[in-house]
């Protein structure tokens, strides 16, 4: 019924049932994993007004699974990116795993699904920096080319008494790199695929 991915590694989609209604995903090594995708296979939609809340849970000093909501998935939002590189060392939330005797290990924290009315997720508060940004990751990465285009080229800026003149080089006014610069981030923000066209 869910997959799970994490970057680099195999897809998980035997997950463990744990309860009618509780499945769980192992994620060892998860200090080095920063996201983590769930999302359903779409063999086995969720019955009508059901979904999944998300958890996410490691192992605290003590050994004891910490619990952190996510957030959810449903039939029409079948699958979810979540940060977790930021949660290890947050506070544990309510959760529908606490009774459950699960097997776990100290170094392999967790993915828990728990069947739900859609009315019950929706008043649900998922951890505040477990959402990921809603920009796609081109966007993000169009975005952060463009300011490091612009600080290297504004690095290299000399005002005209500075300039040495050199015939065999052209030299471009830092004002229409700006220029540039600015138009191509107005028309990223209105259409991030301008570029195709």
């Amino acid at each position: 019924m869910f997959g799970c991915l994490v970057a680099g590694r195999l897809v998980q989609t035997a997950a463990q049932q744990v309860a009618e209604d509780k499945f769980v995903f192992d994620l060892p090594d998860y200090e080095n994993i920063n996201h983590v995708v769930v999302f359903m296979l779409g063999t086995i939609p969720f019955p009508e007004g059901m979904g999944g809340s998300v958890y996410f849970s490691y192992p605290d000093s003590n050994g004891m699974p910490v619990w952190q909501l996510l957030g959810f998935v449903t039939n029409g939002k079948p699958s979810a990116i979540f940060k977790i590189s930021g949660l290890k060392s947050g506070e544990g939330s309510q959760h529908p795993f606490g009774a459950m005797n699960i097997v776990r290990t100290p170094s392999v924290a967790q993915i828990g699904i728990s069947v739900e009315l859609l009315d019950s997720l929706a008043q649900q508060t998922p951890v505040g920096n477990a959402a990921v940004s809603s920009v796609d990751s081109f966007t993000q990465f169009t975005q952060k080319m463009l300011d490091n285009f612009y600080n290297f080229a504004s690095s290299f800026a000399v005002s005209q008494a500075q300039m040495t003149p050199s015939p065999s080089e052209m030299f471009i006014p830092a004002n229409v790199v700006l220029k540039w610069y600015e138009n191509f981030q107005r028309r990223l923000a209105q259409n991030p695929l301008f570029w195709k066209t």
